[in-house]
């Protein structure tokens, strides 16, 4: 065995978010998928962007290993920083990691930069198998990103949501520009962007929590977010949505804005109800100079991201 190396030519990994498997499987069709590890999925073609899928494996490659400190010394050749994606053999799998330099996954305070340092991934394929990719599209072991949460000032978790958004993007509102949070209530979202210093405009017919509404550059319009006119505003630095509606309004809404073009940067949750609607995500995905993902705080829903120059 001797640790040697076989390659797949083009072969990519998609790990799908969990519990999304097939929604993973749909996106990249059946037909094109040649190989399951857990929610690992493999294909023999060249990478394309996969918005159900938590990390990409670029060029993942098949390593054979006659003992744990082989395994170990095969990675480390590679590069330095590791991530298991465990699925099997998990003991085993352990031993091999602790003999890797140590990759710290403990919460993060928010905002936080996005590491530079690459993060490849690797799982076990059989007790002298694995399979690496040295090079991986998340910063973050298998794609899942923690924070430090604060349980006190936001009204729900959906907080975390715009944290991630913004982390993974690696820019954010600044002090004094105006921000749109569409469907607002109960006001998590409009906290983040307070809290950044930004001034917001949270549109909701219901009701703001109360100490939301009372905090400094937080304005509410009690009304619609779909009969909010871009002229009614003006420009704005950024919009976000976490409205619940079908994703074919949502689009609507957003084709408005990008046609007004008084907005710069727009960051909208995509909320599916029952079925997961390919062809509306296709459709944000197509929009020019956006990204399409699933956070690893989203539920059956994906984050659509659009920035200005």
């Amino acid at each position: 065995m001797g640790g040697g190396n076989a390659a797949t030519q083009h072969q990519t990994g998609y790990l799908a978010a969990e519990g999304f498997e097939a929604q993973l499987e749909q996106e990249l069709g059946r037909d094109s998928i040649r190989g399951r590890h857990g929610r690992l999925l493999l294909t023999s073609a060249p990478p394309r962007p996969a918005a159900w899928a938590a990390n990409i494996w670029y060029d993942p490659v098949e390593i054979e290993f006659e003992s744990i400190s082989q395994a170990a010394s095969a990675l480390r050749a590679k590069q330095r920083n590791w991530a298991l994606y465990p699925q099997r053999l998990h003991r085993r799998a352990s031993l091999i990691r602790d003999k890797l330099p140590h990759v710290s996954a403990k919460p993060l305070p928010f905002p936080v930069p996005l590491p530079k340092a690459p993060l490849g991934s690797w799982t076990l394929l059989d007790a002298n198998r694995l399979l690496a990719a040295a090079r991986c599209s998340s910063a973050f072991a298998n794609g899942a990103i923690a924070f430090v949460e604060n349980k006190s000032a936001p009204p729900n978790r959906a907080y975390l949501k715009l944290w991630e958004a913004l982390t993974l993007v690696d820019r954010r509102p600044q002090p004094g520009e105006l921000c749109l949070d569409l469907g607002a209530s109960p006001g998590g979202w409009t906290w983040v962007l307070q809290s950044l210093g930004a001034r917001v405009i949270a549109v909701d017919r219901a009701p703001l929590d109360p100490d939301i509404a009372a905090l400094p550059r937080v304005e509410h319009r009690a009304m619609s977010a779909f009969a909010l006119e871009p002229r009614d505003i003006g420009p704005v630095e950024w919009l976000c949505s976490d409205i619940a509606c079908y994703p074919a309004k949502l689009l609507e809404l957003v084709e408005r804005w990008l046609k007004s073009g008084l907005v710069r940067n727009l960051v909208c949750t995509i909320k599916f109800q029952g079925d997961t609607d390919h062809e509306a995500a296709a459709r944000f995905a197509a929009i020019t100079g956006s990204r399409l993902m699933h956070l690893h705080h989203n539920k059956h829903e994906l984050t659509w991201i659009r920035l200005g120059a």
